[in-house]
């Protein structure tokens, strides 16, 4: 295909954007392990889907920094983390639930698993990439990602994200990110790699930042 990646015109989303969004997000990660983990059902993910991702978006929009691309085909959900988050709210397993119905032990408990190994060290966390399956492979979503990442290198912040594929693993590879300790979901699930692209021109060890040692709520 070719490789339209210099094209790609990214702004900043609202919630005018939000029906367009939420459907590419429910699209993109329809398939893989992390979903066949989360709605083994395939006639009840999309559904699932589509309440949980309209809960993700909207909580990205009020309380994160979510980025489109001109015609909508790609998104990306970021949270600035510049300290470990307080407890999560009251009303968040409430609307999870209310999202997942029967599935909702298995998103609270995916939550709780990237918290509990999320870094201390101020960072921006990438939530949810996502780009719509007809658009992908030809470099949307690096165009995307690499318009906030310019952003962060001249704050000197630092990246942080979960990558659930080794696909995924080594896109994120190429654009700076160093792959750390994987984390395997409990219950037979699938692999996760967690990855890090720190500072640019910056001389720090090898070794992945210190993760907290008690579970926060994931920023959802």
């Amino acid at each position: 295909m070719t490789d339209i990646s210099t094209s790609v015109t990214v702004r900043q989303a609202g919630h005018g954007d939000a029906e367009d969004l939420i459907s590419v997000l429910a699209e993109a990660f329809f398939d893989g392990p992390v979903a066949d983990w989360l709605v083994p059902d395939h006639n009840n993910r999309r559904a699932v889907y589509r309440r949980y991702f309209e809960l993700v978006l909207n909580h990205g929009l009020d309380h994160g920094h979510v980025d489109t691309t001109a015609d909508l085909s790609a998104v990306a959900i970021w949270y600035p983390r510049p300290e470990p988050p307080p407890n999560g709210s009251l009303e968040h397993p409430a609307a999870l639930e209310a999202a997942t119905g029967v599935y909702a032990p298995k998103f609270a408990l995916l939550d709780a698993v990237f918290e509990a190994f999320h870094p201390n060290e101020p960072h921006h966390y990438l939530a949810y990439v996502a780009v719509n399956p007809n658009q992908q492979s030809r470099g949307v979503g690096a165009a995307l990602l690499s318009h906030h990442h310019r952003q962060l290198d001249t704050l000197g912040m630092p990246a942080y994200l979960e990558a659930s594929n080794l696909r995924n693993r080594e896109l994120y590879a190429r654009l700076g990110y160093r792959a750390g300790p994987p984390l395997i979901l409990p219950t037979t699930g699938p692999t996760i790699w967690r990855m890090w692209r720190g500072q640019p021109e910056a001389a720090r060890p090898a070794g992945f930042p210190e993760s907290g040692p008690l579970p926060r709520r994931r920023a959802l």
